[in-house]
């Protein structure tokens, strides 16, 4: 695996490294060992499946509090996807700020993002399939959320219009913070 950082401390691009013959490829996409050589959570206790059927399905942005703060490490399986994290870490140079990948079955980019920040993601073809490598598990009490457009962040989504979604991240209240 090959460990690229990106301008927001704790969001990690994490790059297949494939070994290629006549049957087709192999690659590491997990090993706690080299997360943790990098300074990433190396801890897993959940992984989970989003299976979406339309492109310009939305779902974020999600976070855990403590004492549930969560780690994500987020890989599209299947289809494409426009993958964003967002720093909501108040004492961080980068409060506030975004960034987003474009993560594909075909490029298997996964996106490592820390406790701290929020995650969401956008769809950019029909079924797609979005496989989670989560350091804690769900606590509802400590499920938070950001609303996708909200103003107070400037979050570039490519797709704007005919979004599907659920009520919940549709009408995340305004950010105070």
């Amino acid at each position: 695996m090959k460990f690229v950082p990106t301008k927001i401390e704790g969001v990690w691009i994490v790059e297949m490294e494939r070994h290629a013959d006549n049957r087709g490829w192999f690659a590491q996409t997990w090993g706690p060992e080299e997360f943790a050589a990098n300074g990433l959570n190396p801890r897993l206790v959940n992984c989970s499946v989003s299976f979406n059927l339309r492109r310009g399905t939305l779902r974020g942005m999600h976070y855990q509090v403590a004492p549930h703060r969560e780690a994500k490490l987020v890989r599209c399986t299947r289809g494409a996807m426009f993958d964003v994290a967002l720093d909501l870490r108040p004492n961080s140079p980068t409060f506030k700020r975004s960034i987003g990948v474009e993560l594909t079955a075909e490029n298997g980019r996964g996106l490592y993002i820390s406790e701290g920040l929020a995650h969401g993601f956008q769809t950019l073809l029909d079924d797609t399939e979005v496989l989670y490598l989560i350091s804690e598990n769900w606590h509802p009490e400590s499920a938070r959320g950001a609303r996708w457009n909200d103003p107070a962040f400037k979050i570039y989504w490519p797709l704007t219009e005919n979004l599907i979604m659920s009520p919940r991240d549709a009408t995340w209240p305004d950010f105070v913070g």
